[in-house]
């Protein structure tokens, strides 16, 4: 998800006006021209300048572009055959970022990152799901379109409305206090186009019961969802740290947030590597994986029995001064720099891999064995070796966060590779793990719970 993202005004000559925000004049913009044209604007004429366009897997193209009148501005558009297009304006160095966020599905957004992709409106993308490679979609439930043909009802002042100059408009301007006034202005220039989008097709806003006012949350409930304090959210807030997901609205100065989005960042924070962190050390002081502790707790003996209970070592260095309680604590560092440094003994990055290609071969010859007997693959029939349980075991708790990737990546392949789906994979590998590995119950339940996706909604 692109976090704290805000476009500044919408173009003058957009098919989806963006609600509250003033309007822009795009005139200078070669809109009508296609995406090569508007990426020449920007690209290569000037330091500090750039433009880019692509076509969208999901259909139509995007492009952005530095104004070339005022620098520190960017133009961001988004067409799609059917559906017309979006034109933003934005600080330039947002512009890619919401370019890159643009290429897939939304054409749209609105309440914070609510977004549309034609047919369906979708919260905000926050749970990443590694079978998929994306954020999952979640169905905001309820919802109407509201178009432009909806909110035009004769009675506002467009010539109220002014549409600003770029080279004069600043960043910091205010939303207009009667926005229907700027939307009207917009309707009437829009209407003069050549073959407009018809304004019953203009979107501008969506409305759903959980974004009613009566329903949104605020900090302190937030952060209760997210397990954290209503200080340490707005320090996060404040910093832009931990992804936190733009407020649906901001009434009297306060931030909002429907409550399905917040359960979304509470589950994103459930799943993510400091949560998953968090409770793999299971109280521990140094914060340290099961695995890591338990070899911190060896050597600690070790190096314990080698300073103090050998008498040639001990009185080689064993002043008066010296005593019990400060030898374990040499030797405790000692252990924990020996258990901190794992990553360095145990090549990782070539262990992941080793893992994933001999749990899919395992699982391959599991549904040969299951074709041979004429029957169907059920989730008991996928079956890991001891030693490769044992392995998938340990290195679940002595590298987590790498662990869980590499399942995440052995979900994906086995769901492309062998139909296997990710819920099944996901549980076949907690049995495994638990059942001939070395893995606690506790232990599984906390890991897997954050490694393999929900169930997709209806």
């Amino acid at each position: 998800m692109v976090y704290d993202i805000r476009p500044l005004a919408n173009g003058l000559r957009t098919d989806h006006p963006v609600p509250g925000l003033p309007f822009v004049d795009d005139s200078h913009l070669p809109l009508d021209d296609g995406p090569d044209a508007i990426e020449a604007v920007g690209r290569n004429k000037g330091e500090g300048m750039w433009g880019r366009c692509d076509t969208s897997r999901e259909g139509g193209w995007l492009a952005f572009t530095t104004d070339p009148i005022a620098h520190h501005l960017g133009w961001a558009v988004r067409y799609h055959p059917e559906h017309g297009r979006t034109v933003l304006l934005l600080r330039d160095q947002d512009t890619a970022s919401l370019h890159t966020y643009w290429s897939g599905a939304p054409l749209l957004f609105r309440a914070g990152g609510y977004w549309w992709d034609g047919d369906t409106w979708y919260r905000p993308g926050q749970i990443w799901d590694p079978v998929t490679e994306d954020y999952a979609r979640h169905t905001a439930r309820a919802t109407a379109t509201v178009h432009a043909i909806d909110m035009l009802d004769g009675r506002a002042h467009p010539d109220r409305a002014p549409v600003h100059k770029v080279a004069t408009f600043d960043p910091a301007t205010a939303a207009p206090k009667d926005w229907l006034d700027h939307l009207t202005r917009w309707a009437q220039h829009h209407q003069k186009q050549d073959d407009p989008l018809p304004l019953e097709k203009c979107v501008v806003d969506l409305a759903s019961p959980e974004l009613t006012g009566d329903r949104l949350i605020g900090v302190p409930d937030m952060a209760a969802l997210g397990g954290i304090t209503a200080s340490t959210l707005r320090g996060y807030i404040s910093r832009g740290e931990n992804d936190v997901p733009l407020p649906q609205a901001t009434v009297g100065g306060r931030a909002q947030w429907s409550r399905p989005v917040a359960e979304d960042w509470a589950e994103a924070r459930h799943r993510s590597s400091d949560g998953l962190k968090d409770a793999m050390s299971a109280g521990d002081r140094h914060r340290l994986a099961p695995g890591a502790a338990q070899i911190r707790d060896r050597f600690s003996e070790t190096f314990f029995s080698f300073l103090w209970k050998r008498p040639d070592i001990r009185k080689r260095w064993g002043l008066r001064h010296r005593n019990e309680p400060n030898v374990r604590e040499v030797a405790d560092q000692l252990a924990f720099e020996v258990a901190d440094s794992l990553r360095r003994i145990v090549p990782t990055d070539a262990l992941g891999p080793t893992i994933r290609h001999a749990v899919l071969e395992d699982f391959a010859t599991s549904l040969r064995v299951s074709e041979r007997r004429g029957g169907q693959l059920k989730a008991f029939d996928l079956i890991l070796s001891v030693p490769l349980a044992k392995m998938l075991s340990w290195f679940i708790q002595h590298f987590p966060t790498s662990a869980q990737w590499y399942v995440g990546e052995i979900m994906g392949e086995a769901d492309k590779q062998l139909g296997i789906p990710a819920q099944v994979t996901g549980e076949a590998l907690r049995r495994s793990a638990t059942t001939n590995g070395e893995l606690d119950g506790q232990t599984a339940k906390e890991f897997f719970s954050r490694a393999v996706p929900r169930e997709p909604e209806d």
